[in-house]
This record gives C-alpha cells, sequence and structure tokens, in this order.
C-alpha cells in the first residue's frame, strides 16, 4: 500500500470520524434539551438514542480500518494480532444491523397503512448482516494468509538452517 493510498485513507477516516463526533454530539444535546414535538408525531428520543448507539458502530469500524491499515505500513498485517480488529469490525457491523433493527421496529407502528416500508426496511437489516458476512469470510481468507506466512517462515527457517 502506497504511502499516498494510506495518507488519502486517513484523511477520509479522520473526516468521516469528526463528522460522526458532531453528529454524535448534536444529538446528546438535543436530548438534554428536551426538544421533542408536543402534538408526538415522531418519537424523536428512542431514534435519538438509537442514531447515537449506531454512529458508535460506525466509529468502532472506522477506528479498527485505521489500525489494520498501519498493521498494512508496517507490514504486519498477516499475524494474529489483526484478528482482533477484524472481529471488532465484524461485531460494530452485528451491532449496526441489530441498531436497524430497531429503527424498524420504532418506525413500524407508524407504517400500518404501508406495511412494505418496514419489509424494506428489514430487508436492509438483513443485507448489513450479509455485510458481516463477507467480512467474516474475509476474515477466513486473512487466518489462510497468515497461515501460509507462518508456514513459509517456518520452511525458511529450515532451509537457512541446511544452507
Amino acid at each position: 500500500m502506497g504511502k499516498l493510498t494510506v495518507r488519502a485513507l486517513r484523511a477520509v477516516l479522520v473526516v468521516v470520524l469528526t463528522g460522526t463526533v458532531l453528529v454524535q454530539a448534536l444529538m446528546v444535546w438535543a436530548l438534554v434539551s428536551g426538544s421533542d414535538p408536543e402534538d408526538g408525531s415522531l418519537p424523536l428520543t428512542p431514534l435519538r438514542v438509537i442514531t447515537i448507539l449506531g454512529i458508535g458502530t460506525a466509529q468502532v469500524a472506522l477506528v479498527c480500518v485505521w489500525r489494520l491499515v498501519t498493521m498494512v505500513r508496517r507490514g504486519t498485517v498477516f499475524s494474529h494480532a489483526a484478528f482482533r480488529y477484524v472481529d471488532a469490525i465484524i461485531g460494530a457491523i452485528v451491532a449496526a444491523a441489530l441498531v436497524w433493527f430497531a429503527v424498524t421496529a420504532v418506525n413500524a407502528p407508524g407504517q400500518r397503512d404501508d406495511p412494505g416500508v418496514t419489509l424494506i426496511m428489514g430487508g436492509i437489516g438483513v443485507a448489513i448482516l450479509g455485510v458481516a458476512l463477507i467480512v467474516l469470510v474475509l476474515r477466513m481468507l486473512l487466518a489462510q494468509a497468515v497461515a501460509r506466512d507462518v508456514e513459509a517462515a517456518q520452511m525458511q527457517a529450515e532451509l537457512d538452517e541446511v544452507i
């Protein structure tokens, strides 16, 4: 991975992380100020709490991607240490799906006349879980690469002994 690519990715991660922190701060401020509409048209308090939690899942994934990029840059990504970050990303994606299902549940009573919206939102939640499965497959590929790297290092050590 080139230096320019790493810098560009890190710049994007910083911008997104900064933006999510600002949105979370605004959501917390809105919760504290209690500015829900009096007519009760929208359940804003639960949606704000869910939004704060959902943004938190994205932030966990962003930090883990930052750490993995650092490992790639150092050439240490094919190690067992990388698994904790990949596992955290998988956990964050699953948590995001659960948060999305919570949004769907909060929104569902308002969609009694049009249940298709709730079904579509449920489908989006399933798609988010599908992303977690894709990352799990990529984790398995990382495990194979780590095993091959360990095997190659052992063979190199044996070859060095012979020579």
